[in-house]
């Protein structure tokens, strides 16, 4: 397994309570729904979708919960990389019934696609071949059955999607699944690209959790404190940033967390909170990590 899956080759780093405290949100995000479908999407490429879907699922599994993760993006699929899986048979395979003969146990079936992880709890079901027509594949009421199934064993399906603003796939999924994270990269992610991902996804009638802000930057002073904190027993105090949000009249924390690997921040929002709304708590966001980057310089 990849050492980017942080939350399973250090669970006692701080990044790995940042993913525990977005586990955490989502759980609580909806009291009067549970959420069993997930997905992770993002604007383009790089900004860390894979790594947000695979280490989130990590720490559902790792609070006792049945996790299957699906590698949907059937172009350029890598979460098989990140748990030194087989790449196929996957969801293509499935969706289509092509190349399931390839597994050992000749099973046809669900069962065929998923692998097994290192992670207790955690299935992957992998990309698969790449298919000539994934959009379609995803469309098909298989999809639909699939998803239904696997709820039925399951406690939590976490999707990794395609990027919105280079296919449909995501947004299709979106219509499907009980509620979507989108992850966004700081200085990377375009506030117009974020805004038409969030409306596309509106308009087809898919909910949206929030907005994961990935890559921020933090001092190393900072880190050393938190990893501080979480590595030994203390009587240090957490620290985090506090950005006032209004949802329900509760103020709720973003953290960030600077490492070799991205670096997760949390925004968290009600499913009916719209377009406006979440743009507007970014914007707020930045305008902050700008004015303390300026009081820095000074």
């Amino acid at each position: 397994m990849k050492k980017e899956v942080v939350a399973h080759k250090d669970p006692k780093s701080p990044i790995s309570e940042v993913f525990r405290t977005l586990r955490t949100n989502i759980q609580f995000i909806n009291n009067d729904k549970k959420i069993k479908t997930l997905l992770v999407t993002s604007t383009l490429p790089g900004e860390g979708k894979s790594w947000i879907a695979s280490n989130l699922a990590v720490t559902f599994a790792q609070a006792g919960k049945k996790v299957v993760l699906i590698d949907a993006d059937m172009r350029k699929g890598r979460q098989y990389v990140i748990f030194s899986t087989s790449p196929k048979p996957g969801l293509s395979n499935y969706l289509s019934q092509v190349g399931i003969e390839e597994n050992k146990n000749k099973t046809k079936g669900i069962i065929t696609c998923l692998q097994k992880t290192e992670v207790k709890n955690l299935y992957l079901m992998p990309a698969g071949s790449v298919p000539p027509n994934p959009s379609e594949l995803l469309v098909s009421s298989k999809m639909t059955k699939l998803l239904e199934k696997l709820k039925k064993v399951s406690d939590i399906i976490i999707i990794d999607g395609t990027p919105c603003e280079l296919v449909t796939d995501a947004v299709v999924l979106s219509r499907m699944v009980d509620s979507t994270i989108i992850v966004s990269a700081h200085k990377i992610t375009k506030k117009d690209a974020l805004e038409r991902v969030i409306k596309n996804i509106e308009n087809v009638g898919g909910k949206i959790t929030g907005v994961v802000i990935n890559k921020m930057p933090i001092s190393g002073k900072k880190y050393e404190e938190k990893y501080y904190y979480y590595g030994k027993e203390t009587d240090r105090q957490e620290s985090y940033e506090m950005i006032p949000v209004k949802q329900n009249k509760v103020q709720l924390p973003i953290e960030s967390i600077k490492t070799e690997s991205p670096k997760p921040t949390i925004e968290k929002k009600s499913t009916t909170t719209k377009t406006e709304d979440i743009l507007k708590q970014m914007n707020q966001y930045l305008d902050v990590e700008k004015y303390k980057k300026g009081e820095n310089n000074d």
